[in-house]
């Protein structure tokens, strides 16, 4: 797919119509090669990472993750970080109006977390919002909910 025309609530409409995930069809999504992870990987989930897509309106995904179990019958996690131009709660308001807070910053890191999650029927869609930027989403989780 051609994702510079995309925004990135046309690249989660198209996620939601690929379940379970696979390497595969993340690969087709996101146009891009999706490689090992040894670093991350365990005993029980496999990782896959590419870097940098480029998506519509400034956004920028610097990194696209999947998790997948080793065993099967886990349809998949993907996270994607984003940069470029801030996408704010109020813009995720506008395309998911039910959100609750699923997790906050504990202190340790700028780096954590205020997580407002979409729970949707075929997914929980998680919106990351970082201390060290707190208005901008600095990471998108999609947990699909099995078949």
């Amino acid at each position: 797919m051609k994702t510079d025309s995309m925004s990135i609530w046309s690249i989660i409409e198209v996620l939601s119509k690929q379940l379970p995930f696979t390497k595969e069809r993340i690969e087709a999504v996101f146009g891009t090669r999706l490689e090992i992870d040894d670093a991350d990987d365990s005993d029980i989930f496999q990782f896959f990472k590419a870097g940098h897509v480029s998506l519509a309106e400034g956004v920028e995904l610097s990194e696209v993750e999947l998790r997948l179990k080793r065993g099967g019958g886990h349809p998949g996690l993907l996270v994607l970080q984003l940069e470029g131009r801030c996408v704010n709660l109020d813009q995720v308001r506008t395309h998911f109006s039910k959100l609750e807070i699923t997790d906050v910053p504990r202190g340790r890191s700028s780096d954590e977390e205020t997580t407002h999650t979409a729970k949707l029927a075929w997914a929980d869609v998680s919106f990351g919002f970082a201390e060290r930027n707190p208005k901008c989403v600095a990471t998108i989780s999609i947990s699909p909910r099995k078949q």
